[in-house]
């Protein structure tokens, strides 16, 4: 490696940093150089009072890491995968993308509200906290009673809100929660399946950003890369980008590498669907070769499926 260093720009939430702190263990291995982080300030970061949903635009929490990488102040911006847009800025490349942690969201009961003998412990009628319009539109589909309440902040925060009594159940990632390693107290941990709840477009996953020209560090990164990772969360993301949307259309999907074959599950929900009223979605399947070929595919099946 020719470089003296190699500077990792994060964001500065705690599952930001261990993500981060991750990947520079990683990079400092097969790099042979020393490895500084500095922590950047996103808009996601500095606004906490608006919901998701209804934030304008993209790159809400990766805009300014790419901006430090096109002026050269880092290397590399380490991000997760599910809150980068589909294109890349002019001069930037996603060099590699790690081994996916479990792509499912999680359901957190509270322990004085558990229902237990019920598949999702949840209560008549309960409060659940989420600020995804995507995670909603399923909850509400699996529990047609449940009122949701808007939910921001980390992932500890979240759980402190939970705990508080502020909410019945809250949805939250299962890889921001294993990767935090969080001991459950005070709730109950229910792991969502596909089923159930299809995640956002390449959750669990994470993208190493950097500049094109920096030959070099692309190469190195490929040590790193995971192919049928990529090619699942390609599929995902070229299904967004098909559709035209941005991480807070109401679009759950995962696609899976079976032998030669990406199998695609996906619900989407209409974008001016508010939270209060009751759902309307379309579900659909498809298999396909290639990412390109699975997405056209899934996108095809549902723009055309009867909605529910």
């Amino acid at each position: 490696m020719t470089k003296d260093k190699i500077v990792i720009g994060t964001r500065g939430s705690d599952l930001a940093r261990t993500q981060t702190g991750m990947i520079a263990d990683m990079v400092a291995r097969i790099a042979g150089v020393p490895v500084e982080t500095i922590i950047i300030k996103t808009e996601g970061d500095r606004i906490q009072d608006v919901p998701l949903h209804m934030v304008e635009g993209k790159g809400f929490f990766t805009k300014e890491l790419e901006e430090a990488l096109l002026e050269g102040r880092i290397d590399l911006a380490v991000h997760s995968l599910k809150d980068l847009p589909t294109e890349s800025p002019k001069g930037l490349t996603i060099a590699a993308i790690p081994p996916r942690e479990k792509a499912n969201d999680l359901l957190l009961v509270r322990d004085d509200v558990a229902r237990e003998g019920h598949s999702w412990l949840l209560p008549e009628n309960p409060s659940v906290g989420t600020s995804s319009k995507r995670r909603a539109l399923q909850i509400m589909a699996m529990q047609p009673n449940a009122t949701i309440k808007e939910l921001r902040g980390n992932v500890p925060t979240r759980i402190a809100k939970l705990v508080a009594g502020q909410y019945d159940a809250i949805l939250i990632a299962a890889a921001g929660y294993r990767r935090l390693s969080i001991q459950a107290a005070g709730y109950r941990v229910v792991v969502l399946d596909f089923e159930d709840m299809l995640p956002a477009p390449g959750q669990g996953a994470l993208a190493l950003q950097t500049r094109e020209d920096d030959r070099e560090l692309v190469a190195l990164l490929q040590q790193l890369h995971d192919a049928d990772t990529a090619a699942e969360v390609e599929t995902e993301r070229r299904a967004l980008e098909l559709l035209g949307g941005g991480c807070g259309m109401p679009l759950g999907i995962h696609a899976q590498r079976r032998g030669a074959e990406l199998h695609i599950k996906a619900i989407l929900g209409p974008d001016e669907w508010q939270l209060h009223d009751a759902p309307a979605f379309v579900r659909a399947e498809a298999t396909g070769g290639t990412p390109a070929d699975a997405a056209q595919r899934v996108i095809h099946a549902l723009t055309t499926a009867p909605k529910n």
